[in-house]
């Protein structure tokens, strides 16, 4: 039976979503601190994931992103700007794990940047939508609408943050607590989901003979 999401008007009534203050919001700059931040993370197992790319406003250009990398546990969120070389080795043994689960919503895109950018296969990934999908609903989903539908909130997007520059050498409060949240609400919306870790649709795995090299 096809299931119906709420529509934007619903969602605009709803309270707001309550995701993580900037306390709680880490940007890694030292080797140390990135090497800290990638312990955490992977000790996780399952993390909330995005990223975010300085957005090209002329066509046919094509975007040099990702250029910040989210990572959010239940209780905080991780922030990886790919302009500090130091975050570099970690970042990539992350996204390469087989072993950390990466959820997200509309991931297939950010897989094909992944893979331009930084020449690694990203592992482990947990499409949303493809989780919506598969209970009924044939919409894409995203973050507001699903944030809308298990929790009756209102995850707030403003287009200024969204389309900002995501490449400049510090980010933004405002930046950080809309990063951060995108990856911690996908997280939220899994948990609220409670499926069995077997019944996940995880999608990309590098080729054995790849993992060998």
């Amino acid at each position: 039976m096809k299931k119906i999401a709420p529509t934007k008007d619903e969602i605009a009534l709803l309270p707001p979503f309550v995701g993580l203050t900037l306390e709680r919001i880490h940007v890694p700059t030292s080797t140390a601190e990135f090497a800290s931040a990638a312990a955490e993370i992977k000790a996780a197992g399952i993390v909330g994931f995005d990223t975010e790319s300085k957005p090209t406003f002329v066509v046919g250009d094509v975007s040099e992103g990702p250029h910040v990398v989210q990572f959010a546990l239940h209780d905080k969120a991780y922030l990886f700007q790919l302009h500090r070389a130091e975050g570099m080795p970690f970042l990539l043994e992350l996204l390469q794990s087989d072993e950390l689960i990466k959820v997200g919503f509309g991931l297939k895109s950010d897989r094909g940047n992944i893979l331009a950018k930084l020449g690694v296969h990203f592992n482990a990934v947990v499409d949303l939508n493809t989780v919506f999908r598969m209970d009924g609903y044939h919409k894409e989903m995203g973050v507001r609408t699903a944030v809308g539908l298990m929790f009756k909130q209102r995850f707030a997007k403003a287009r200024h943050v969204t389309t900002s520059n995501w490449s400049q050498p510090q980010l933004t409060p405002q930046q950080m607590l809309y990063a951060a949240n995108d990856a911690y609400a996908a997280l939220k919306v899994l948990e609220a989901l409670d499926l069995p870790r077997e019944d996940l649709p995880i999608m990309g795995l590098a080729p054995r003979s790849e993992l060998m090299n």
